[in-house]
C-alpha cells in the first residue's frame, strides 16, 4: 500500500469513527496543485464526498466543521487542502 493509500485509509477510518457513513469517496487531487507553495509541507489536496444522516439539519459550515474536527490529527501535515461535499441521505439525487 502506497503512502497515499495509507493516508486515505486513515482518513476513512477516522471519519467512520465519528459519522454513520452511508457513502464515502476520498480522492487525492494533489497532482492538480503541483508546485503550489502551500503544499510544500508535504500535505496533499483531497476531495471528500460523504453521505451521512449525521448531516441532517446542519448547515454547510457546521458540516465542514464536523468533518475538519474528525480529521484534525491529519491537518496540516497530511491534509493541506480539503474539498468537502457532505450530504444528508435525503439530499442525494437518485
Amino acid at each position: 500500500m502506497s503512502v497515499n493509500q495509507q493516508r486515505i485509509a486513515a482518513f476513512d477510518e477516522d471519519l467512520r469513527k465519528v459519522f454513520q457513513v452511508q457513502s464515502l469517496k476520498i480522492e487525492d487531487e494533489s497532482h492538480l496543485h503541483a508546485g503550489h507553495a502551500g503544499a510544500a509541507s508535504g500535505g496533499g489536496h483531497f476531495r471528500l464526498e460523504m453521505t451521512s444522516p449525521d448531516f441532517k439539519g446542519l448547515n454547510l459550515v457546521a458540516r465542514h466543521r464536523a468533518v475538519y474536527a474528525a480529521l484534525n490529527r491529519h491537518i496540516p501535515k497530511e491534509i493541506h487542502a480539503l474539498t468537502i461535499i457532505a450530504l444528508a441521505p435525503d439530499e442525494v439525487a437518485s
